[in-house]
């Protein structure tokens, strides 16, 4: 059974934890991370949800939230590890992004790290296929309602900075 760790809206550790599906009390919040993995060729890793779970089919970035005793940084390491077989140091992870939703304190990380396909390890519980995909396709994917409410917030939100960050990315990193 996991476990998660509880904070005020100000990320203040409020010295308890909370079994996962248990409702979170009004004004508490726990850390949900999301990693979006950006290639030399300024490509975005989309993983697929299984269709068992919430939002099933669709596609989104690794991620899931951090469990008790764990950084912000460490889960979004271990959430990608275990969703698609990527290693990366936490100090290789670029924050991007915080919001508050809900009953979450959502942090988005930047990583950039060449991976072929047929390098990953989708784990079968979570994800049932990988792609990479240049910037103007996951636009296109958002607004067919291809992807997670997550990833068309975040393209929303800092759509132009992703377009701007995945263009410099293949500049400074051209072969």
């Amino acid at each position: 059974m996991e476990y998660f760790d509880l904070y005020s809206a100000n990320r203040i550790p409020l010295g308890r934890s909370i079994r996962r599906g248990a409702p979170i009390p009004r004004g508490e919040y726990h850390i949900v991370v999301q990693v979006m993995t950006i290639n030399r060729k300024g490509e975005i890793l989309l993983t697929q949800r299984v269709p068992e779970k919430t939002s099933g089919g669709k596609w989104e970035c690794s991620g899931g939230c951090a469990v008790s005793g764990e950084s912000s940084r460490a889960a979004a390491v271990r959430e990608l590890f275990e969703e698609t077989g990527i290693r990366a140091y936490e100090n290789e992870l670029r924050p991007e992004w915080t919001i508050t939703t809900d009953s979450m304190l959502r942090d988005f990380y930047i990583l950039v790290k060449d991976v072929p396909l047929g390098k990953l390890h989708l784990q079968s519980e979570e994800v049932c296929a990988a792609k990479w995909v240049n910037f103007e396709r996951l636009c296109e994917l958002s607004r067919l309602g291809q992807t997670t409410r997550t990833v068309t917030r975040w393209l929303c939100a800092r759509g132009y900075e992703l377009e701007s960050l995945t263009r410099r990315i293949i500049r400074e990193y051209a072969y």
